[in-house]
């Protein structure tokens, strides 16, 4: 029997229930090998349990969550490993590549806010309460809500979805937080028609709504599964051929160019989204700049989604 082809994951919630679809279907792709989990505890994962003034999340450092993982895959640890794209990136170690990446989930963010809120689900974030306070540790979350409503504030906030939930109904100053649509469906969390949130560790008392994207762009790759591998490494990227999703890999490849020809590091503003309709590639971004926030598009063929990228990136920076 061949060795077990190994895959890295961090072993927070979210990350386990994604690499443990990554496992399902790596053991559909290829039947004959033996898939096996390893579980790394990144610097990010050390700094959310630290005692820190300083929040950390996926948007706001650049490889805190994916930094072991990589010295894994470069030392012969692991064969492949499954990250949320929203975390890795866009310039890998040399030896690395994307390989793949998953169908994307849902790619809005959500607002959570005490049941007895205003906020309705037609229009949530118009109809928030005037000046109350959002919790966001995002840049990019922080800098649209702003840009839509001036005189709401935010302040950073840190912790697993249970956590942030509870943290919102127990501080009275907090009008409500924003998490991401995808990491709530892939832990079996649902909202009702009435706006309810339930599942696990869910507290009662809480309203989510998702935002629309007109109003709120994602970051680059959020809900997409990235996984990274080596380069020059047949089996590996057999596998891959099998498991990826053109096109997300599409969308994700031209939102990650748009964030490199930025400039943009995690710590950016900056918001990007691509859709293929009829075979066209959608681009849209957003940055803050000094004058507020930037918006631009192109469309182009997928296969063209570096270019269109690096195009859209300087089509805002001209502005």
């Amino acid at each position: 029997m061949p060795k077990p082809i190994i895959i890295a994951t961090r072993g927070s919630a979210l990350a386990l229930a994604q690499a443990d679809m990554m496992l399902a279907a790596c053991s559909a792709a290829m039947p004959d090998h033996v898939f096996e989990l390893r579980i790394i505890k990144t610097t990010g994962d050390k700094l959310q349990t630290a005692s820190m003034t300083q929040p950390v999340t996926g948007e706001s450092t650049k490889g805190l969550f994916t930094k072991e993982l990589e010295v894994a895959l470069l030392a012969g640890e692991a064969n492949l490993a499954v990250h949320s794209l929203k975390d890795l990136p866009t310039e890998l170690p040399e030896g690395l590549m994307l390989g793949a990446t998953s169908a994307r989930e849902d790619v809005r963010d959500v607002l959570i806010v005490r049941a007895n809120s205003a906020a309705t689900a037609s229009a949530p974030v118009w109809t928030l309460e005037r000046d109350v306070t959002i919790a966001t540790s995002s840049s990019r979350r922080a800098a649209q809500i702003q840009s839509l409503r001036p005189d709401l504030k935010t302040i950073p906030i840190r912790g697993n979805v249970g956590t942030r939930i509870k943290k919102l109904l127990a501080q009275p100053e907090l009008g409500g937080t924003i998490l991401a649509a995808a990491g709530l469906n892939r832990l079996k969390f649902s909202i009702g028609g009435n706006g309810v949130l339930s599942g696990n560790d869910i507290p009662e008392g809480v309203k989510a709504f998702h935002i629309p994207l007109e109003e709120m762009l994602p970051c680059v790759g959020q809900a997409a599964i990235g996984i990274e591998i080596r380069q020059n490494d047949p089996l590996i990227s057999a596998l891959c051929e099998r498991l990826n999703d053109s096109p997300t890999f599409a969308c994700v490849t031209a939102e990650r160019a748009f964030l490199r020809a930025m400039g943009g590091g995690c710590l950016s503003p900056i918001a990007a989204h691509g859709t293929i309709h009829q075979n066209r590639l959608q681009l849209r971004g957003v940055v803050l700049k000094s004058n507020g926030l930037c918006r631009g598009e192109t469309s182009g063929a997928p296969s063209e989604a570096e270019s269109m990228g690096a195009a859209l990136a300087q089509q805002i920076q001209a502005k």
